[in-house]
């Protein structure tokens, strides 16, 4: 897996293919922005047992206050077979 450097120029005028690209490839794209900043996307295998979202969430101060909020709401029933409900 290589990393190649692309402007922010490319990326947004080939989003879709470029994107794509990376995930095909495996490649980690380095951004090089307006601003000489450089920002990297890296494609995660979804069949990979990775717990990168698990630890970003768990560290997440606005989501924990959204599950503390949820969690101190009342529940409702599920209503499973009423209108305008779809089964998945």
């Amino acid at each position: 897996m290589g990393i190649k450097t692309i402007s922010l120029s490319r990326l947004e005028t080939e989003l879709e293919k470029t994107l794509n690209e990376c995930a095909a490839s495996g490649e980690t794209l380095v951004v090089e922005m307006p601003d000489k900043q450089l920002l990297a996307i890296q494609s995660l295998d979804a069949n990979e047992d990775d717990s990168l979202i698990d630890e970003l969430l768990a560290s997440n101060p606005k989501f924990q206050a959204i599950v503390a909020k949820s969690k101190a709401s009342p529940r409702k029933p599920f209503a499973a077979g009423k209108p305008g409900l779809t089964n998945g």
